[in-house]
């Protein structure tokens, strides 16, 4: 079952990747994605080791951004790719049959790609401008949202669909009701005061 927090870690001059998982997991996220970017696989294989670590003790599970042998390696609960990454089919021949497979998308087009390329959930975004993100897609808002999951609902697709990009906590409803699934945060966890408190408003959000 996919959660309703999903957490996607950065690295910031102050922070690392494994001490922004590390906190999230302490405030109570229990769906970590580590994203490395603009780093050879050689390097992410001993950051994904020490996040499944952190992911393990912490009973959560541990998402891999692009790397399919390497979240393989690791025995990550699952692998993430974009629109631009390498193609499903050959990210499914990597990690194998169980593996939860996750896809990008930015219209509904692209999720009717993703269905039929076979992934077990989408990361549809960006919901506001993020600065973690290069290339940023064009922005949906929740009107964009709107529109497309209603298209989702006729087409009958069940796939569960993540909101991404810039989400706060203040925004959940308005997804929530529009169709989404859940949410990938990753500042507005990090940079609440109270981490643990803003994980359990989010969460409760999406069981009111």
């Amino acid at each position: 079952m996919m959660d309703r927090l999903y957490f996607i870690s950065q690295q910031t001059a102050a922070k690392t990747h494994l001490a922004a998982i590390e906190e999230a997991l302490e405030a109570g996220c229990r769906l970590i994605q580590l994203r490395v970017k603009k780093q050879p696989e050689a390097a992410v294989l001993p950051l994904a080791t020490a996040a499944k670590q952190l992911c393990d003790r912490y009973h959560a599970k541990l998402i891999i951004n692009d790397f399919p042998q390497v979240a393989k390696t690791v025995g990550a609960w699952g692998i993430h790719v974009g629109l631009q990454d390498m193609p499903v089919k050959e990210v499914r021949a990597i990690a194998g049959p169980n593996m939860i497979i996750g896809g990008t998308a930015n219209t509904f087009h692209h999720i009717q790609q993703r269905v039929a390329e076979g992934v077990d959930y989408i990361g549809l975004g960006p919901f506001r401008f993020t600065s973690t993100k290069e290339k940023l897609s064009p922005i949906l808002g929740l009107e964009g949202y709107q529109r497309i999951m209603h298209q989702v609902r006729a087409a009958n697709i069940q796939l569960p669909i993540v909101a991404i990009g810039g989400i706060v906590a203040d925004d959940v409803p308005g997804l929530r009701d529009a169709g989404i699934h859940g949410v990938a945060i990753s500042g507005a966890i990090l940079n609440a005061t109270d981490r643990k408190g803003a994980v359990k408003k989010i969460n409760a959000l999406f069981s009111s």
